[in-house]
């Protein structure tokens, strides 16, 4: 179980999933805000891309799945996930655990789809108190925008690894002195 060593300290996470093509390549990525009260006392990102030919549901999918392994990293038990896919926002806390309860068919008794990052997300998020919360892409949020641009950076092959994340994208990273 995930203990909270962030005593005072909260987390939002900005998640977002790109692919060019549906399938074809795709990205995901993370922008974690660690918040003290209403200051922003730290802000860093994660991307990363398929390795082979995907969809954009999985690719917003794999960037819950590497929010809530973020999540535990950084020992929080409780975080806000700000996602513009109501697939995941909904999925998660609404429907995975009637999915489950089902033998992972939807109501109509068809397999759910992607059950395999389903499943991760699933057992990442245990012992987590966790609030999805949707939010309207390209509408000027800010985490949002940020998650966006990343993610479409990663499905273009251009976000590699933390150094590069930090060259490319000095914005995405803070840390309060």
């Amino acid at each position: 179980m995930t203990t909270n060593n962030n005593s005072g300290r909260s987390l939002v996470l900005a998640i977002d999933g790109a692919c060019f093509g549906n399938p074809g390549p795709g990205g995901w990525a993370v922008i974690a805000f660690e918040y003290q009260g209403d200051t922003l006392v730290s802000r860093s990102a994660v991307a990363g891309s398929a390795k082979r030919s995907t969809t954009n549901c999985r690719s917003e999918l794999k960037a819950g799945v590497e929010a809530l392994r973020l999540t535990k990293d950084l020992s929080y038990s409780s975080v806000t996930i700000l996602s513009d896919s109501q697939y995941v926002t909904k999925g998660a806390s609404e429907y995975l655990a009637g999915w489950k309860a089902n033998g992972w068919r939807k109501s109509d008794r068809k397999p759910v789809l992607n059950k395999d990052l389903w499943e991760q997300l699933d057992r990442l998020a245990e012992g987590l108190d966790v609030n999805w919360k949707w939010v309207k892409g390209h509408s000027g949020h800010p985490m949002n925008e940020a998650a966006d641009t990343l993610a479409s950076d990663a499905a273009a092959g251009l976000a590699g690894s933390q150094d590069q994340l930090r060259q490319s994208h000095p914005e995405l990273f803070f840390e309060a002195a």
